[in-house]
Formats: C-alpha cells, sequence, structure tokens
C-alpha cells in the first residue's frame, strides 16, 4: 500500500540551524523540500569529489574489465582523492602516449623509405653554407633543374622524384618541398619504444590500484549522504532570525518527530499536505509481497501519491506471463539451478534476500507451466508415452483463448477496484460498464481470431456497457456536458480495451517460438546424432547454441512483454502514470570503510 504522508514545518533560531538538521537526520524520517536552491562552496566541493571518484573508477572498472585481477583492499585510511587524482593523470598521460605514439608510426611509415639520417647534421650543414633541401618532383622534369644544383634521387614513387637538393645557397624552385623532421629514423623508433615501456608501466601502476573499486564506492556514498545533509541544511528557508524546513514524513512518524521537536524546542507544523503539493511515494507492503520491488526499481516506476500500488497484482500476472513467455519446464530448472547458485555466492553479500525469492518463484511458475504443456527442452524429441498434465495445452487455440481470457480477467481486475474506490458515487458505474465492454470485447476477439460463433448476448455487453459509460463518466454535471464527457470517453477508450484484450496473444505467440526454437534445433542436433566423436560435438554444440538462445531470450521477452501487459495494459485500465517520485528521508546511513 502507499503510505498517507504528513507535512512537516520545523522552525528552528538560525544560530541552531546546523543542529536541527543533524537530529532530523538522526530521525531518518523527513524526506527534505528544499525551499530555495541549495547552492554552496562546500556542496559544490564535494560534487567535485563526486565527479574524481566516477572518474577514477571508471578507469578502474575499465582496466579490470580488460583482464587485470584486483589486488587486496588497501587500508582506506590513506588519502584516496589524491590516489584518484593519481590514477586519472596517469590515465591522462596514457592517452597522450598513445596519441603521440600512432603520431610517431604514421612519421617512422612516412621516412622508412628515406632511410635513417641525422636532421641535426643537415642544420650543421646549412649553418656551414651547404643548403640540404628535400623535394617531391616529377621525374620529367628533373632534367631541367637549374644548373648547378646536386640531385641526389632517393626513391620514385607514381611518377615523382623523391629526391636531396643540394646547393651553396637555399634555392627556390616550383616543387614541393619537404620539411625535414625533428628527429631520425633511428630515435622515432627508439622514442616508440621507450613510450610503449612507459605506457605499461603506468598501466601496471593503475593495475596495482584496482583494489580501491570498493574504497571509491564506499566513499562515494559517504560523501552523497553528506551532500544530502549539506543540501537540506542550505535549502532551509530564512524570515529575520528563524530558519525552517519543510518536508514529508509518513503518518505514523509524526509522535515520533513531534516528541523530538519537544525534546529540542523546535516550533512544529504537521498537516495533510494540500492537492497541489509534490508529495513522495512510499510503499510499503508485506515481505511476500515485496519480493515483487527489485522489478520496479530495475524499471525505475514510482506510482504517484495519489495512485495505485499494484505490487499484489504486478506479482500475481507477472509471474503467470512469466511461466506462459518461457514455457519451458527445462529453461525453468535451469533458471532455477542458476538461482540457487547466485543465492549461494551472493546471498550473504546482500541484505535484502528478496530477488532470490522472486526468481524461485518464477522458475517454478515456468517449470509448473512446462509440465502442464508438457514441455521439457522442446516438445517433439520427447517420447510418446510422456503426456502433458493437461494435453488442451497442446492446442493452439485453447492457448489463444486462455490468453484471451487472461486478458479480460486481468483488465476487469482494474476496472473492479477503480469502481470499488468509487463507491458510492455514481461514477463507479462507469467502470462497472467497462468490464461490460470488456467481456463483449473478449467475445469478439474469440469470433475474429478463433472463429467461434459470437453469442447473441455478446452485443448487449457492448450496448449496456457503452450506455453506462456514457451516463456516468460525470453524472455531476448538466445532463448534455456529462454525457458529452461520456461519448467522448467511450469513443476515445473503446477500440483501446478491445485491441489490448487481443494484444495479450503475445503470450501465445512468444511461446509458440520459444518451443519452435528449442524444436529445431533438437531436430538438427538429432539428425546429426551422436555416430562417433565428431558428429558427437557438432550435436552437442547445437543443442547447446539452441537452447542457450532461448535461455538468453527468454528473459528478454519477459521484460519486454510480460513488463508491458502490467505496466501499459493494466495500468492504464486502472489509471495510473508512475508520476510519482520516491520517499528518500534524510537519514544517517554510516559506511564502515574496512
Amino acid at each position: 500500500m502507499i503510505v498517507p504522508m504528513k507535512k512537516l514545518t520545523v522552525i528552528t533560531q538560525s544560530k541552531d540551524a546546523l543542529s536541527a538538521v543533524s537530529s532530523l537526520r538522526s530521525l531518518g524520517v523527513v524526506h527534505v523540500a528544499h525551499q530555495k536552491a541549495p547552492v554552496a562552496k562546500d556542496i559544490s566541493a564535494l560534487h567535485e569529489d563526486i565527479a574524481v571518484l566516477d572518474t577514477a573508477f571508471d578507469i578502474l572498472r575499465s582496466e579490470m574489465i580488460s583482464g587485470a585481477a584486483a589486488d587486496e583492499t588497501p587500508d582506506p585510511s590513506g588519502d584516496w582523492k589524491n590516489t584518484a587524482k593519481h590514477i586519472i593523470d596517469s590515465r591522462g598521460r596514457m592517452e597522450q602516449l598513445a596519441e603521440y605514439s600512432r603520431t610517431l608510426k604514421a612519421l617512422i611509415s612516412t621516412w622508412e623509405r628515406w632511410g635513417d639520417f641525422d636532421p641535426e647534421t643537415i642544420q650543421l650543414l646549412r649553418e656551414r653554407g651547404v643548403q640540404v633541401q628535400l623535394y617531391q618532383i616529377p621525374a620529367k622534369e628533373v632534367k631541367d633543374l637549374p644548373s648547378g644544383l646536386i640531385v641526389e634521387k632517393i626513391f620514385t614513387s607514381q611518377g615523382m622524384v623523391f629526391c636531396a637538393v643540394i646547393s651553396q645557397q637555399k634555392i627556390d624552385i616550383p616543387f614541393k618541398e619537404i620539411s625535414i623532421p625533428k628527429m631520425s629514423l633511428a630515435k622515432m623508433r627508439l622514442r616508440l619504444v621507450e613510450d610503449q615501456k612507459t605506457t605499461a608501466a603506468l598501466r601496471a601502476e593503475i593495475h596495482s590500484r584496482i583494489g580501491y573499486l570498493k574504497v571509491f564506492t564506499k566513499v562515494k556514498k559517504l560523501i552523497q549522504k553528506e551532500i544530502e545533509f549539506k543540501e537540506a541544511l542550505h535549502g532551509m528557508g530564512e524570515a529575520d532570525n528563524l530558519s525552517y524546513l519543510t518536508g514529508f514524513i509518513p503518518y505514523d512518524a509524526a509522535k515520533q518527530v513531534s516528541s523530538r521537536a519537544k525534546e529540542e524546542r523546535w516550533a512544529v507544523v504537521i498537516e495533510d499536505p494540500s492537492e497541489d503539493e509534490a508529495v513522495p511515494t512510499l510503499v510499503r507492503n508485506p515481505r511476500w509481497i515485496s519480493i515483487i520491488n527489485p522489478v520496479f526499481k530495475l524499471l525505475e516506476i514510482v506510482p504517484g501519491y495519489t495512485e495505485l500500488d499494484i505490487s499484489f497484482w504486478f506479482l500475481v500476472f507477472f509471474s503467470i506471463f512469466f511461466g506462459m513467455l518461457i514455457g519451458d519446464a527445462g529453461y525453468g530448472a535451469v533458471f532455477l539451478l542458476l538461482t540457487i547458485f547466485a543465492h549461494k555466492k551472493f546471498g550473504k553479500k546482500l541484505s535484502d534476500k528478496s530477488i532470490f525469492i522472486l526468481f524461485y518463484i518464477l522458475s517454478l511458475c515456468a517449470i509448473i507451466w512446462g509440465l502442464l504443456t508438457g514441455t521439457i527442452f522442446g516438445q517433439e524429441w520427447l517420447p510418446s508415452s510422456f503426456k502433458p498434465i493437461v494435453p488442451a495445452l497442446r492446442n493452439d487455440k485453447t492457448i489463444q483463448e486462455l490468453c484471451f481470457l487472461l486478458g479480460a480477467t486481468h483488465l476487469t481486475i482494474a476496472h473492479a477496484w477503480r469502481a470499488m474506490l468509487k463507491l458510492p458515487r455514481l461514477t463507479a458505474l462507469a467502470d462497472v460498464g467497462w468490464i461490460s465492454i470488456l467481456w463483449g470485447g473478449l467475445f469478439l476477439a474469440k469470433t475474429l481470431v478463433l472463429g467461434q460463433t459470437f453469442p447473441s448476448f455478446g452485443k448487449w455487453l457492448f450496448i449496456i456497457g457503452s450506455a453506462a459509460v456514457v451516463i456516468f463518466t460525470e453524472p455531476n454535471k448538466n445532463v448534455l456536458k456529462g454525457l458529452g464527457a461520456g461519448l467522448g470517453n467511450l469513443l476515445l477508450n473503446i477500440v483501446n480495451s478491445f485491441t489490448d484484450i487481443v494484444s495479450y496473444i503475445r503470450l501465445f505467440a512468444v511461446g509458440l517460438a520459444t518451443v519452435a526454437v528449442a524444436d529445431s534445433f533438437n531436430k538438427m542436433a538429432l539428425d546429426i546424432g551422436f555416430g562417433n566423436i565428431f558428429t558427437s560435438i557438432a550435436t552437442c554444440l547445437i543443442l547447446l547454441l539452441g537452447h542457450g538462445l532461448n535461455i538468453v531470450l527468454g528473459p528478454m521477452s519477459v521484460l519486454v512483454h510480460g513488463v508491458r501487459l502490467n505496466v501499459l495494459e493494466f495500468c492504464s485500465h486502472v489509471d495510473i502514470k508512475w508520476s510519482g517520485f520516491a520517499y528518500r528521508p534524510l537519514r544517517e546511513e554510516p559506511v564502515k570503510l574496512k
């Protein structure tokens, strides 16, 4: 459920503002609403520290991904900022060396055909009156050069002669002169090797600090908590010698805040928030329902404060959709084993174990559906003696009909919920009308898609439902305006109600595709067989590739289709727009660096 919130205003003397915010932080229940933009030098400095940490963390992470092993976590009492800056400087130096190395390689490639010579020697000759200039001259023009010049041909390419022209005075001839490099070819090659060694040393130095990944993560959390505190302090309103902080608290924290106010001698106002205020959303459910929270966090969606919490219905139908979309007991068993492995390996590191419980349930749903349909790593390879628990679920039309029924039921729950919340107002009858239209849409979908006969009472579901929507959408307005609003609502949404039911057929389509892929790879593999070691290897690779593909794509299809049916179709009918933002109270969360 979405917890009712109270608006809190705490007033204190400006000289006591710091201690007041500290005391409120120790309570850990106030979601702060800034009265002014929290701008201060210390806040900017903390954000700069976060930027430095993020950059250093990304560098270490990239090196770790590239194969470098992490050493033991270093002593966190050291100067993390200097360490982070040193890592950033080292990476910057590496990038500079990489860029210069690319330039050197290009120069080496260019000057290799000229041979190795010392540019300093050429400069020395020029100082002594011997001019050495490099030119690119068309081959047919060389013979027409002025007399008195010594021309040494170095190499010829594409009709051009690359040469050294020697004279007593600097000459100016109408051909392309080539600038002499700053260093010899030998020195270029030596510099390239030295830069590569320096780069390797810098990389090794960064690798030696990979252990700081954990330190940087924890330090960042500490700084973020400090930023929250500073922003709460500098975001307080001010009037004369008074400072005041406003925010929101759960209704059941009001006594706790009032008691602290008496101790600290604050003036407090605790009241209901107004309708136009942006109130944070706190969802509080029993533990068995809260296992769905990781999905909401992954999607980064939060219901608005005045909207509904669909956690229970999301959990129920998401589990059903997962089972149907994965649709294979073998794959469900794989997910179950992976969950057990992850739970044993990472469970002790996580305080919240809900993600593991959720995947246990989802894996079991896939196993159950697979057994109901007789699908274990496909269907066709199974012996004829193996029968599905419910043979009717092998029939495509039966599955499609079940999908339509599931959609009508899912959306009916949405409108029934809305109707109950509206009671005893007459507007509840409009949602009853939509339920009637939904079931009329169910029979219409079965007729158009499955070829079943449309029942005679089906038209009355549309007629009665449409009349209820038109009459009771806004019954409190005058007759014409009320009927106009109802008619507009009907025309805008009646087609969507039908298409939303039809969209649930995606459960059948994706499940069918999963089985088809599994059967195809099974057939390919069995056609090759296990006749010898080579065919056995090929058969195993085909099975691994085919079923691995399904196992990887399965969860993706759940995110695309299973989540969509809950977040879009269901929520559009229950009128949830996910317009909220999470309740994040100012609180002390000490992070131990060791």
